[in-house]
């Protein structure tokens, strides 16, 4: 039993790190290094870096300039864009890190696997901000934004105290993006197609080839009149 909770306790502090990394990066850091500071965990040695002091600050600066940009309508659809370059790779890195002294090749593994739930998580996060965008109004980005960082801090939470659960409610939540990240893509087609249809753009792709039919009346076909053979009527009159 015991070793039972030792699996289920690395499996959700691996899957944790890598979800909570696709939604808020800096966050993530900021709970596991200020827990592990505080000695309410043990981390991994692999995770033991995010307790130094300059990794918190950092970290700590970069959430306080996601908290405000996170909240303005079209600068979270350009920050989210711009992290698709760091909450994937650091996923897979602290995935890679949670699981603690094993071989190589487990890993590798994990850092995989924790960069693909990374990837769909932010995947997720940035294309619901991209609908909610639409709306004119500032209020619901910052619900949005919100709660997004109360289900990090809460998500880690669980996952370091109650990992059985955590684990359960991530398997429902892997089944909740699958089924929602088709949707999300088709609604965010939809909506560029709007936007380009606003400037005028124009959908070349169907347009016909063919040419359109004249709508002049047919002319009647005309014969040219007979050549006369003025030599022969000259030779007729001599």
């Amino acid at each position: 039993m015991e070793q039972l909770d030792q699996i289920a306790g690395i499996l959700a502090l691996t899957m944790g790190a890598a979800w909570a990394s696709g939604i808020n990066l800096y966050a993530a850091i900021l709970m596991l290094g200020l827990m592990g500071t505080t000695g309410n965990i043990d981390l991994p040695p692999g995770l033991e870096i995010l307790t130094d002091p300059m990794v918190l600050l950092a970290a700590g600066a970069m959430y306080a300039v996601e908290f405000f940009a996170d909240k303005i309508p079209g600068v979270d659809t350009g920050w989210d864009s711009i992290h698709t370059f760091i909450r994937i790779p650091a996923g897979a890195m602290m995935a890679a890190g949670a699981v603690g002294d094993v071989t190589p090749a487990l890993a590798l593994a994990s850092g995989i696997m924790g960069g693909g739930l990374a990837a769909a998580t932010h995947a997720t996060k940035a294309g619901s901000r991209a609908l909610i965008n639409t709306s004119p109004e500032p209020f619901s980005n910052w619900t949005a934004s919100i709660t997004e960082d109360i289900a990090v801090i809460g998500g880690l939470w669980a996952a370091l105290n109650h990992p059985t659960l955590f684990v359960a409610l991530m398997i429902l939540f892997i089944l909740l993006m699958i089924w929602l990240l088709p949707k999300l893509w088709r609604g965010i087609k939809t909506v560029f197609k709007k936007v380009r249809g606003l400037f005028g753009a124009k959908d070349y792709s169907s347009a016909s080839l063919e040419q359109p039919a004249s709508t002049e009346p047919d002319q009647p076909e005309t014969t040219p009149p007979p050549i006369q053979n003025t030599q022969a009527k000259a030779d007729d009159k001599h």
